[in-house]
């Protein structure tokens, strides 16, 4: 009981703690969390009209908010290829 007491009351916090973070900050967290996990991911790459989308299977997406892009190994036409794209305008969805 008291275990789930714990991650009840640590689970609140960490709401309260995002509730108060602007779009921004939360947006932030959410690109270091996608550092770490490996999985399946669809990366998309959405500019002035263009949009480009790439499939990372059984990988994951590394980020690096100071120079500004994500990067990452996708499969292209058959060959596993290094891709980078700018995390302004680029999108990441967990894939099942």
């Amino acid at each position: 009981m008291f275990s789930t007491l714990m991650k009840t009351g640590a689970s609140l916090a960490l709401l309260l703690t995002l509730a108060g973070c602007s779009e921004e900050q939360q947006n932030r967290l959410s690109r270091m969390g996608v550092t770490w996990l490996e999985g399946n991911y669809r990366v998309t790459f959405a500019a002035d009209g263009h949009v480009k989308v790439w499939e990372v299977k059984g990988g994951k997406v590394t980020s690096e908010p100071g120079k500004g892009y994500y990067y990452f190994w996708a499969n292209i036409d058959g060959q596993n290829r290094y891709v980078q794209t700018p995390i302004e305008r680029s999108y990441i969805e967990e894939m099942p």
